[in-house]
């Protein structure tokens, strides 16, 4: 192959926007040929050449009660991204997780160009809830990138083709010791001190439900640790609702606006490998913070309809991607009424307290980061020469 590509590429979140830039890479390294990237992306997808159709921080919601008051806009966009899908007809149409509208523009592209080849990266969970939505996406959908190992059976089984590519987080580079130390400096970190890192979330509705949660835990623990260093990496679009909501205490806000993507992606690494423990949502966050070989707490709230719904629907007895793939709970959670500041007080203390306990959860999850293809080609190549091998069937 070496004519000219075109890949329009659609992620919704800051998760996607990294595997994004990992596949655009891979494809820009892998393929011989010319290749044109647009789409909807950020930061660090725009970094690698793509023409973000509009900013990305639009996508970002998630939950039933939490789209329902944007729907209209949503929908707009749908339709917006779809008619320029139709008039650039590009090689492939790449969709990266995302579902609420990612797979509307699928769907909708693909009924404008029946012959699109459509590729969706990151499986959905079918295998923890809503069963069905491998089905009903088999009809636009051709092939799926599989973060997960053991995912590709539940997409073959509907007629998509699947590959397992493996997690870009195995093969990204952790911050070296000489970098945690002059993070820990340029906070004002005294030696011998400890750092507990909080990641509320990217959205705003996971910020606004788990913040005022997460000042109550630190509130706490201040008054038993003085010494005690809070640092809260942040989006550079959640900043102020963060500042809103820890006023008043002693934390440090990791602001990435006016930073290139880059540097603001190393002091973020920094930041959690130099912390003995995190705080944080549930989500992606977790898998970083085990290759950053950091204990955490994992905790979750949503809308009450929102949890309403998918408590009737969840398959599985854990939401941490570390706990699912080695199957233990080693890992700490608290999602939606166990979601407290007494629950995750708790365990933070008994974290920052109990060394023992920090070396036992970072062991399972170092088995998680092997399973997750630790070890080998970078996920980013592997993903785009499932891509390319597709294409060229």
């Amino acid at each position: 192959m070496n004519d000219k590509l075109i890949f329009f590429i659609i992620a919704g979140e800051s998760s996607g926007d990294r595997l994004g830039a990992a596949l655009m890479q891979g494809l820009a390294s892998e393929y011989e040929g010319k290749v044109d990237f647009i789409g909807v992306g950020g930061p660090l997808m725009i970094e690698q050449g793509l023409e973000s159709l509009f900013p990305m921080d639009e996508l970002s919601i998630m939950g039933i009660a939490e789209v329902l008051p944007r729907i209209r806009r949503l929908l707009r966009r749908v339709r917006e991204t779809a008619d320029v899908i139709e008039s650039s007809n590009p090689t492939v149409l790449i969709t990266i997780d995302s579902p609420d509208f990612c797979l509307r523009v699928a769907k909708r592209a693909k009924s404008q160009l029946p012959t699109l080849r459509v590729i969706h990266y990151v499986a959905p969970s079918v295998w923890a809830w809503r069963p069905k939505r491998a089905a009903k996406m088999a009809r636009f959908v051709d092939h799926v990138l599989a973060l997960l190992p053991f995912e590709p059976p539940y997409m073959e089984a509907e007629g998509m083709s699947c590959d397992f590519v493996g997690h870009p987080i195995t093969a990204e580079q952790q911050a070296t010791n000489a970098e945690v130390l002059e993070f820990r400096r340029s906070i004002g970190m005294s030696r011998g001190s400890q750092l507990l890192t909080l990641l509320p979330g990217s959205r705003t509705s996971e910020v606004s439900r788990l913040g005022p949660v997460f000042r109550t835990v630190v509130e706490r623990l201040k008054k038993e640790y003085p010494n005690l260093n809070i640092a809260i990496p942040s989006v550079g679009a959640r900043v102020e609702l963060i500042n809103e909501i820890f006023q008043g205490l002693d934390v440090n806000i990791l602001d990435p606006r006016g930073m290139a993507p880059k540097n603001a992606e190393n002091r973020k690494r920094a930041c959690y490998k130099a912390s003995d423990v995190a705080l944080a949502a549930s989500g992606t966050v977790s898998l970083e913070l085990a290759a950053a070989e950091t204990p955490m707490v994992i905790a979750y709230k949503m809308h009450w309809f929102t949890a309403f719904i998918k408590r009737r629907m969840v398959r599985v007895s854990t939401a941490t991607l570390v706990n699912l793939l080695t199957n233990t709970n080693s890992v700490p959670e608290f999602l939606l009424e166990e979601c407290t500041a007494d629950n995750i007080y708790r365990s933070v203390k008994e974290l920052l307290e109990n060394a023992g306990t920090r070396s036992a959860q970072l062991t399972v999850s170092a088995e998680a980061m092997e399973m997750l293809g630790k070890g080998n080609d970078a996920s980013g190549s592997r993903a785009a020469r499932s891509v390319l091998n597709f294409i060229n069937q």
